[in-house]
Formats: C-alpha cells, sequence, structure tokens
C-alpha cells in the first residue's frame, strides 16, 4: 500500500486528480482526518478540506497518476 501526501489548492486541482484516478484499475483513497473518499468520485473529492494536507493511499501503479501525485505532492 503507497501513501503519499498531497495539497489541492483549487477546484481545477480535484478534476485533474480524479480525471487521472478514474483511469487507474486498482483502488485509490483520499483522506483527512477521519474523513475517507474514493479518489474517482469529484464529489468526494471537492467535499474534502483543500486547506489542509491530503493523504492518498493506493496500491496499483500508474505512471499518469505518479505524476499527478508528484505535482501536487507536499516538499
Amino acid at each position: 500500500m503507497n501513501k503519499r501526501q498531497i495539497k489541492l489548492s483549487k477546484p481545477e486541482d480535484a478534476r485533474e486528480l480524479v480525471s487521472t484516478a478514474s483511469k487507474c484499475d486498482f483502488d485509490i483513497d483520499v483522506y483527512y482526518n477521519r474523513v475517507i473518499v474514493d479518489a474517482k468520485s469529484i464529489l468526494g473529492v471537492m467535499s474534502l478540506d483543500f486547506t489542509q494536507p491530503l493523504t492518498v493511499e493506493y496500491s496499483g501503479s500508474n505512471q499518469s497518476f505518479e505524476r499527478v501525485l508528484d505535482r501536487f505532492a507536499l516538499c
């Protein structure tokens, strides 16, 4: 299981994350505190607090998805 910390700052970021996650054939969860949402759900991701760091947890591998995570990764 892989975990990455990301920060989304605007709705377009969420749309890009969901769009790319939807093309993956493995489960991807995004969470903050006790709220866990499916990364393939635009409504779920948009309901998260963008002012806080988010954790992405996934079990597969996809280069496009990794590139998107790299763009939003916390340094």
